[in-house]
């Protein structure tokens, strides 16, 4: 059971799933709001706090990523989506978009419900950091034109803040923590998501894409995050 109740918010149209959802998260403790369609979400999340929300790609009234989207634009909790397709190209478009996670339809609950879990380790792991980083002296990288502050968690370029996600963030202060060295993919994913690293896994390649994005970088000669082939990425000094 949750020490305390974390609010989830669901948005998928088919109610059988959202109802099977909610039965699951409810008996670990967690407070679950359902939506089956678009509408009003935004306006539910202006009123009401959540914690996390899981969104299915395919709505009636608006699609998943522009939900997606259109919430990233002001809020940073993490954003798990639900989608009936596989191709590689959509779980990429939805974490381009600001998802931290992506689980294809059909699926298990328990499954699910293991990647809510881990979403909320990582934040707690990463507020535990910022925690402890407070206490001590402000934590700070500057690499040429990248300005890193890890105690107050603000990431910017030549002077302009820069909105990441926390999990966007974290990538960004782990390189800055080993600037130089090559970082390999699988080091990256487990000490940021905390969890084992798969061979298929391609979380940290997208997200390193949309903090590209971000920083305006050309993913070809990139000035900050650099390819390492065959190893991972890497900011040098």
């Amino acid at each position: 059971m949750t020490d305390l109740k974390k609010r989830i918010l669901i948005v998928d149209d088919e109610q059988e799933i959202c109802d099977l959802l909610e039965v699951y998260l409810s008996n670990e403790g967690y407070e679950v709001h359902k939506f089956y369609a678009a509408s009003g979400v935004l306006e539910y999340l202006e009123n009401n706090k959540i914690n996390m929300a899981i969104l299915d790609v395919m709505l009636p009234d608006m699609d998943g990523f522009t939900l997606c989207r259109k919430i990233r634009e002001r809020y940073f909790f993490p954003i798990i989506m639900l989608t009936a397709k596989i191709e590689s190209a959509d779980k990429i478009n939805g974490i381009t978009m600001g998802a931290d996670d992506y689980i294809t339809k059909p699926f298990q609950p328990l499954e699910l419900l293991a990647r809510v879990k881990a979403q909320f380790r990582r934040i707690e792991i990463y507020n535990q950091s910022i925690g402890q980083a407070s206490q001590n002296d402000q934590e700070e990288y500057h690499v040429r034109g990248l300005d890193i502050n890890a105690t107050e968690h603000i990431c910017s370029l030549y002077g302009k803040t820069i909105p990441l996600t926390p999990t966007e963030f974290e990538i960004v202060l782990y390189l800055c923590r080993h600037l130089g060295e090559a970082v390999s993919t699988e080091v990256l994913f487990e000490q940021v998501w905390g969890e084992k690293y798969l061979d298929s896994n391609n979380t940290v390649m997208t997200h390193i894409a949309r903090i590209r994005e971000k920083f305006n970088e050309n993913a070809r000669k990139p000035k900050w995050i650099k390819t390492v082939w065959g190893i991972g990425y890497k900011i040098e000094e």
